[in-house]
């Protein structure tokens, strides 16, 4: 049998070809430097990798898809570098800003850049034509801005974080674009104006935190009309008017927390009855009675009523939940006894109460 004969030419093309695919395009490198130069990580370590030509070969924190050549991730998270480097007495701290020049990735699927404190600046605008992102986690840093009028665009996305920043402005109506997104998280931030009325477009979303914002205007029923969404935290915002009835009708929420708004009028009794296991409705304006609705479905890890203007009695079919491993009841206008199965918690419970009596208060 004969061997196979390369003319050298053959040979050395053959040779171009294979190290093209292994290797990432010199513009990528040099989007990948630029980006670098942008930030400053004072106490070194995390940026010695990025030598040489290849930067989809041991460039920390990069990797690449092993068709095309091109740079796909961009992972830095200050925990898991500083445990890497082994400097986790040290906290994690980089400065700078994300440049622009990140963009030119532009078959990116992942960026993320987390828990940095010092990485300042804004999103950058051109975020948006990166079609190929399904990450975006940017959390812990001190990013500052409105987030990107058009991120709409990103149609693949199915994780948007930017918790703990410094972020302005309102929620983009083009977000509601995004029906591919799970999870959205921009809690901690400075976010004002209303939840968009249309927020039911986003069908797949399974958590909206969006809690330690200055957000305001109602609570939108249509956003009971996203079937999969768990958990849902719209905490210490600036919400008004009266809460939903329809999210006691959600097939599977199990967090539910409005706490520390200026929401107004009755507790919806569907709230007590369904798969809500966690929920949170202290520091707002309720009034009215606490519903006599509870029932076998009534499973709760947590149940804070506190800091309201309930009145009247604790209504006997509390007896009937399965389980309330925390209940807060206190400085609101509650009158009556105290029901007997309420007996196990503390008297902090129930304090600050117009008239109530009975175990663990005093006696009626």
């Amino acid at each position: 049998m004969r061997g196979l004969w390369l003319t050298p030419l053959t040979a050395l093309l053959l040779l171009t070809a294979s190290s093209t695919v292994h290797s990432c395009l010199p513009s990528e490198r040099a989007a990948l430097l630029a980006f670098k130069s942008a930030l400053r990580e004072p106490h070194g370590g995390i940026f010695n990798s990025w030598t040489g030509i290849n930067c989809c070969h041991n460039w920390f924190g990069v990797s690449c898809d092993q068709n095309s050549g091109q740079v796909a991730e961009i992972t830095l998270r200050a925990g898991s570098v500083y445990t890497t480097f082994e400097k986790a007495h040290r906290p994690g701290y980089m400065s700078g800003i994300i440049s622009p020049e990140i963009c030119k990735l532009t078959r990116l699927s992942s960026i993320i850049i987390t828990d940095w404190q010092g990485i300042s600046g804004e999103i950058p605008r051109c975020i948006s034509s990166l079609s190929f992102l399904r990450i975006i986690d940017i959390a812990g840093n001190r990013i500052s801005g409105n987030i990107p009028a058009d991120i709409g665009r990103l149609h693949q996305l199915t994780l948007l974080s930017a918790a703990d920043n410094l972020l302005t402005g309102g929620i983009p109506p083009s977000l509601m674009s995004m029906t591919c997104l799970t999870h959205l998280d921009v809690r901690n931030n400075r976010i004002s104006g209303p939840i968009p009325q249309d927020v039911d477009r986003l069908k797949m979303l399974s958590r909206a935190l969006l809690s330690g914002n200055q957000i305001s205007g109602p609570i939108p029923g249509s956003i009971s009309k996203i079937y999969r969404l768990v958990d849902l935290d719209l905490s210490r915002n600036h919400l008004s008017g009266p809460i939903p009835d329809s999210l006691g009708r959600m097939a599977v929420l199990s967090t539910l927390k409005l706490d520390t708004n200026k929401l107004s009028g009755s507790i919806p009794a569907s709230l007590l009855v369904s798969g809500i296991s966690e929920l949170s409705l202290s520091h707002n304006m309720l009034d009215g009675n606490i519903p006599d609705g509870f029932g076998a479905r009534s499973y709760f890890t947590l149940l804070d009523l506190s800091y309201n203007n309930l009145k009247g009695p604790i209504p006997k079919s509390i007896s009937s939940a399965s389980y309330i491993g925390y209940l807060d009841l206190s400085h609101n206008y509650l009158c009556g006894p105290i029901p007997s199965t309420c007996n196990n918690f503390d008297a902090s419970s129930f304090g600050y109460n117009h008239c109530l009596c009975g175990k663990p208060l005093k006696a009626c």
